[in-house]
């Protein structure tokens, strides 16, 4: 009998970018600067082509999404292009799916848990390894079924307090690979005016709210686009060595990786992320 599947190798650091601002080109030039997996962020459609133009365009890394949203892209799906993926670059790709939000999604987003129960249901069925998947977990029961029935978790949009609180309650022996926002301006005024348009829409979804004020904000601290103090906590601004602290914040909180994503979005994350390497050693 073959050796059961293992999880794809995460390494320390890895970097976060929506997919549609994510070229094979700018993802080989991160695997050089030393990051050893590339997210591909948003909702990547079932087919799974996006991921898979990454995985084309590098050696080694490894690719992961971030996340494959279940009510947008069918199961079996996202199964048979997860397959297609696997035969060409074995070992290299790993699926990570999630519920998305109620305000995205409408009347669509119903009973959100027992359909993520099902999806993977079907995943197992057709024969997606739990090892070579993650699910999006941010409260104490989905992060509970992904410690049961995937690799670990990828959480979104949180700080090492829910990092710390999600190995509480997975244990050793799973994945936590948070994302950590970042903003790489020394000027406070110009870097907490890009973080508040990266959180305008965030902090408007309950499920990241709920998760915030979870973990050591109080409402107050949120509302009217949030205070200068949880703005800096959300998303650190400054030189290199901010950006790292803010990093191994999260390993020293008990991640096993950390994916990074520069802001605002649409700038070339290339010079930072080229800084952060040399800061946290990576090359």
């Amino acid at each position: 009998m073959p050796p059961a599947p293992t999880a794809p190798h995460l390494g320390p650091i890895g970097f976060w970018r929506a997919g549609g601002l994510l070229s094979p080109a700018l993802a080989a030039t991160v695997e050089r600067l030393g990051y050893s997996t590339i997210w591909v962020g948003g909702s990547p459609d079932a087919d799974l082509r996006g991921p898979e133009s990454i995985l084309d365009g590098t050696e080694t890394a490894t690719v992961a999404t971030g996340i494959v949203n279940i009510w947008k892209a069918p199961a079996p799906e996202v199964a048979a292009s997860f397959h297609r993926l696997e035969a060409s670059h074995p070992g290299r790709f790993l699926l990570g799916i999630g519920v998305g939000h109620p305000e995205a999604l409408g009347g669509v987003y119903r009973k959100p848990f027992a359909a993520l129960q099902a999806y993977l249901d079907v995943l197992d069925a057709e024969g997606v390894p739990a090892q070579r998947r993650l699910i999006s977990a941010l409260g104490p029961r989905t992060l509970r079924l992904a410690a049961a029935r995937s690799a670990g978790t990828h959480p979104y949009m949180t700080t090492p307090a829910h990092t710390r609180f999600a190995r509480e309650i997975v244990g050793t022996g799973t994945i936590i690979a948070p994302e950590q926002r970042l903003v790489p301006e020394t000027d406070p005024v110009a870097a907490r005016a890009t973080a508040r348009r990266f959180l305008d829409r965030y902090l408007g979804l309950s499920n990241y709210r709920r998760t915030l004020e979870a973990h050591g904000f109080a409402a107050a601290d949120l509302d009217n686009g949030a205070t200068d103090a949880a703005v800096d906590a959300l998303v650190p601004h400054g030189n290199p060595a901010v950006h790292a602290a803010a990093v191994r914040a999260h390993l020293d909180a008990g991640a096993d990786h950390v994916c990074v994503q520069f802001l605002p979005q649409r700038d070339d994350p290339t010079p930072p992320l080229e800084a952060l390497a040399q800061k946290l050693g990576l090359r």
